[in-house]
């Protein structure tokens, strides 16, 4: 038996400049953190050494990889040969809810693969690897940064540079500025789960033919750059501004990032005290964060009481293999 855990992540700015269609052009820049909510994969082999046993939001019994009708285990276990095996998933948080479920998924699994076949693997290589999967095996509209923030961890600055490659600036606050925005940071579940797709396809064709939501990109990148350096000179309160400038840029990008619901309690909260905040992930549902200083947050609590709010800290382990069991682990391999 293996199992592997994934942190989500928040993205707190820069968030679209990771499409390829822009980075490519202008180069891009995100600042983001991983959690403490986790995504757990495993696997053993399976009774049928010819066959899969495979468990996550439904269940598939299959004999043929080309049978496995979940799109990311399908192309990942044939690119391993993976086969005979029994594998799960179970996560903390609904996917679809901005936090990068999708490529938490991804960068866990080949983690998984990795340790179930005897590779290894670095961590940046498994996030690179996570972009090839999702973006030119599976076609998704997505971008780069999610892969890199689950598979890495911790809070970072992460770079796209118009070539393609990507660097990860670990970012090390002073200590006491580090606890003030872990606490600092409010998360509430709105109650909607929504698919990222059509969202971000608008957004990809919006950011590449029109000049005026390219600008705002351009802004958004800016912002991820400030916020990085008032981070590190110990400023945690411009999180609050630079949470909400960026927000009223990004809802420009495509509809139905933001709606009536988010927008009534996005202004609740900062009616009551939030400094600033976002909705996390494409946008239409999912978690709204924000940046609530300590002598708002019981008003930001109680206005927002309609909403669960989720409890958590940062993480800085990233995709980690938290149980290994090789006794009698017998596998098949194509």
């Amino acid at each position: 038996m293996i199992i592997t855990r994934t942190p989500f992540r928040i993205s707190f700015a820069g968030g679209g400049s990771d499409l390829k269609n822009y980075y490519e052009k202008f180069g891009g820049s995100v600042l983001s953190v991983s959690i403490n909510k986790y995504i757990y994969l495993s696997m053993h082999p399976y009774f049928d050494e010819n066959a899969y046993l495979l468990k996550y939001a439904k269940t598939e019994s299959v004999s043929d990889v080309e049978d496995i009708q979940h799109p990311i285990i399908r192309t990942v276990f044939k690119k391993y040969g993976i086969k005979g095996v029994d594998f799960n998933s179970s996560a903390d948080i609904p996917s679809g809810s901005g936090l990068a479920s999708s490529s938490a998924f991804t960068v866990g699994l080949i983690n998984l693969c990795n340790a179930y076949t005897d590779k290894y693997m670095n961590r940046a290589d498994i996030a690179e690897m996570a972009c090839k999967v999702e973006i030119e095996d599976l076609k998704e509209p997505i971008g780069k940064q999610d892969q890199y923030a689950c598979a890495c961890g911790g809070l970072n600055f992460i770079e796209f540079y118009k070539d393609g490659v990507v660097d990860v600036e670990k970012l090390y606050l002073q200590s006491d500025a580090y606890h003030v925005l872990e606490k600092n940071l409010l998360m509430f579940y709105t109650g909607k789960t929504r698919a990222a797709g059509s969202i971000l396809a608008e957004q990809k064709k919006n950011t590449t033919d029109d000049e005026a939501k390219i600008k705002n990109l351009h802004r958004m990148v800016e912002l991820s750059r400030m916020l990085r350096d008032e981070l590190l000179k110990g400023n945690t309160n411009a999180m609050g501004e630079i949470l909400h400038t960026g927000w009223m840029y990004k809802k420009e990008l495509a509809r139905g990032i933001s709606n009536p619901e988010i927008d009534y309690y996005y202004d609740l909260a900062v009616n009551s005290g939030a400094r600033g905040g976002k909705l996390l992930g494409a946008g239409g549902g999912g978690f709204l964060l924000f940046y609530v200083e300590e002598q708002h947050r019981s008003r930001v609590r109680k206005a927002l009481s309609g909403l669960k709010e989720i409890d958590f800290k940062f993480d800085n382990k990233g995709t980690n293999i938290v149980y290994y069991n090789k006794a009698n682990l017998y596998r098949s391999v194509v």
